[in-house]
């Protein structure tokens, strides 16, 4: 299946687990990709080595849907699962993705290896106890968990990681946490947060000392301001849920970066603020990659839908992105843009810059007025300010 891509990679293929892990005890690889059964050493035991040997390798497996059980004994050793029987051009696309996302990742192997050794991501301290006290009752519905869910980044990006995994066998990506709830079903959600511990919060305190919670009330700013601009441009539900998701994952990278990387982070805050330059420019400068570089490459590692990781990637750059047509990559950028803009005197550097060249290519420079209002109309909160209502002109810097 993997012929055509001989002049790309360089691929080697072995008979069984331990000969893997002899080859990559002699040589560095970039991927593994292994299947799920296999005689004397199984897939999930081999991924398991694998993440203790070499972390930065990434890893995927293989499995068929009838294997779902399996899924608890992968759980963290896998990055990704690909079903069974797998056709040629779906493994060469995740292939290729990851590489490009791994390539991007080169400037600072340090935090790629982080990252790729995660297996998944605090939550909000408040949200997560508050959603573990609704599935402890017994009259829980779907909507009521995913009203929790939906506000918080490090729940999202692992609900969404499992249900598009091969293994629950969703027919298309899924891109909305109360739909991958209801797919996975509630009983399944309750074996993944009390029997695996899928999800973890952080110390309230740590919280709030590393100023994620105010990282955290922007990202659910932006996501809500996304969706209204996708409905202000008719968007179908389907986009609409899509660019909610995307506002509040795309500054995900940002809580890696301030978690586990605290002091070269607070290095980055002080060049941005020392010279007015937009923060993602100074994490550049200190890290050699920016927040939506490691958020992309955390999202795109798991699986997550294109549509998310394209927002996470390219929000500061949409033209990075050849598109004709409104994305969620759209409502993202300009969200971004405007919340921040409105937020201006409560920031120690330059707001991001709104692309105009790039809502007009798109013919939408016009709608930024009607996406003010809209923004400002909905649950928001957010004043009738001149930042945010006034020129358009003002937006560009």
């Amino acid at each position: 299946m993997l012929r055509t891509m001989r002049s790309s990679w360089d691929l080697v293929f072995t008979e069984s687990g331990d000969r893997a892990l002899d080859l990559m005890a002699r040589s560095a690889f970039d991927i593994v990709v292994s299947d799920m059964l296999m005689p004397q050493m199984s897939g999930a035991q081999l991924l398991n080595e694998v993440r203790r040997l070499y972390p930065d390798a990434a890893r995927l497996i293989l499995s068929g849907h009838a294997e779902r059980e399996l899924f608890f004994q992968c759980f963290g050793s896998a990055h990704q699962c690909l079903s069974k029987p797998c056709q040629p051009e779906p493994l060469k696309s995740a292939l290729g993705r990851v590489s490009q996302l791994q390539a991007a990742m080169q400037p600072n192997a340090a935090l790629r290896r982080i990252v790729t050794q995660m297996d998944r991501f605090p939550s909000v301290p408040s949200l997560y106890i508050e959603l573990v006290e609704n599935l402890l009752k017994a009259d829980v519905s779907v909507k009521q968990v995913a009203l929790i869910a939906r506000k918080d980044p490090g729940l999202t990006a692992a609900i969404l990681r499992l249900v598009n995994s091969a293994f629950f066998g969703a027919a298309h990506p899924i891109s909305n946490v109360t739909a991958a709830i209801a797919y996975l079903g509630l009983d399944a959600f309750k074996t993944l947060v009390f029997n695996i511990n899928a999800f973890t919060q952080i110390e309230a305190v740590k919280f709030r000392e590393s100023s994620l919670d105010r990282l955290w009330e922007h990202c659910l700013e932006v996501a809500r301001a996304a969706e209204r601009i996708a409905e202000a441009e008719n968007a179908d539900r389907q986009t609409a849920e899509a660019a909610y998701t995307a506002g509040l994952l795309h500054d995900i990278g940002g809580f890696v970066l301030r978690l586990d990387f605290s002091h070269q982070f607070q290095s980055a805050l002080k060049l941005a603020e020392e010279n007015r330059m937009p923060l993602s420019l100074a994490e550049r400068q200190i890290f050699g990659v920016s927040h939506a570089d490691v958020g992309a490459f955390l999202l795109g590692l798991w699986g997550l839908p294109p549509d998310i990781v394209e927002a996470a990637a390219w929000h500061h750059s949409p033209r990075m992105k050849d598109a004709s047509t409104f994305s969620p990559l759209t409502a993202v950028h300009a969200a971004n843009a405007l919340i921040q803009e409105h937020r201006r005197n409560q920031s120690r550097f330059p707001p991001a810059e709104l692309d105009q060249d790039y809502l007009a290519s798109l013919g939408l420079r016009g709608r930024l007025d009607d996406w003010r209002r809209r923004i400002v109309e909905g649950s928001l909160e957010l004043p009738n300010s001149p930042s945010l209502l006034g020129n358009p002109n003002t937006l560009t810097h």
